[in-house]
């Protein structure tokens, strides 16, 4: 299923690597956090291949850190795939 998020210093910033079983279950997972991004008004950096997905949130540009609103955001990517945060 992919590493927990990291967190990254310079710059601040969380980063997370999901995998899928196959290009199927990520478009699924691509559709459902399309719908997040357009609710919580906040689009992160995504890359992804045929069967996994880097996700990338960065630190508010007046911030040293990530708030707490982006680690909510973070923690709704794994609730809609159903990931543990251990995974």
């Amino acid at each position: 299923m992919g590493r927990p998020w990291e967190e990254r210093s310079r710059p601040p910033r969380l980063e997370r690597r999901y995998q899928f079983p196959g290009y199927e279950a990520l478009r699924n997972f691509l559709d459902k956090a399309a719908e997040l991004s357009e609710k919580e008004g906040y689009y992160p950096d995504m890359g992804f291949g045929k069967d996994y997905l880097n996700v990338t949130i960065h630190a508010d540009d007046d911030s040293d850190g990530i708030s707490d609103a982006k680690r909510r955001f973070a923690q709704q990517l794994d609730d809609i795939g159903g990931y543990a945060e251990d995974t």
